[in-house]
């Protein structure tokens, strides 16, 4: 389950780093970022496919929007939560996935995200909490789905979910999902009006990301420092330092 990011570039870098997008609402973040613990129910940046105001023209453009996707048909008094993930396997047909999917799609730029590993010999309370990024250690983009939703008083609230895949061989050590993790090479492909890019929907390469176990701190979403992201190599199992990068 996605549930945490990280993102530990200023707001400026991490527009050069999708610099194919325009800046759009941008400005509106930059008090609010780096972000070292992430959590849904925040404002972020994300990037849709919009039209320009001065020429109509369809294009790439950053935009603020919650963590929680609220479909755009939800009345004030529904009690359902916000959608944090959606399943990759499902999100064509889910209720309320699948009309994001099919026409408002969006890239989720991060530095990086937390997975926890539970310890089966003890207590499911008992979990190490691991960061996980590129190896290249660059700013990457998690595929989303977004909604707009008209509040009573008039404001029209953009909210998003990430999508989720089966993990690879590398995130399988501490979960069973993952991410889904596009390159940048398919973020037009994303964004486009194809109803079902559903062959981008799959594990991303092991052998490009780099995963290291973090303290607890990041299990309260109040601890926002960047000692967050710091390594602590305290495990001594063999089986839970498999797949963590040999630089660190």
């Amino acid at each position: 389950m996605s549930n945490r990011v990280f993102i530990k570039e200023s707001l400026h870098e991490l527009a050069r780093s999708f610099a194919f997008a325009g800046q759009g609402a941008l400005e509106g973040l930059v008090n609010d970022i780096p972000r070292y613990n992430g959590a849904p129910g925040q404002v972020y940046p994300i990037i849709i496919q919009d039209a320009d105001p001065d020429t109509g023209i369809m294009a790439p453009v950053f935009t603020i929007a919650v963590w929680g996707l609220v479909p755009a048909s939800m009345k004030p008094n529904d009690r359902r939560l916000p959608l944090i993930n959606v399943r990759c396997e499902n999100i064509a047909t889910h209720g309320l996935s699948g009309p994001a999917y099919r026409s408002r799609r969006c890239l989720i730029p991060v530095s990086g995200f937390f997975e926890w590993k539970y310890n089966i010999s003890a207590n499911r309370r008992d979990k190490q909490p691991y960061a996980i990024g590129m190896r290249s250690d660059v700013p990457f983009a998690l595929a989303g789905i977004w909604e707009s939703w008209r509040h009573p008083v008039g404001i029209d609230i953009r909210s998003f979910a990430v999508v989720t895949c089966a993990s690879n061989e590398m995130m399988a050590t501490i979960s069973g999902r993952m991410p889904v993790i596009l390159r940048q090479a398919n973020y037009d492909c994303w964004l486009a009006s194809n109803p079902d890019p559903a062959d981008l929907m799959k594990p991303y390469a092991t052998e490009l990301m780099t995963m290291w176990p973090i303290g607890i701190g990041v299990n309260s979403p109040k601890n926002t420092g960047p000692d967050i992201i710091e390594p602590q190599f305290s495990i001594e199992s063999p089986s839970l330092t498999e797949g963590l990068d040999p630089r660190l």
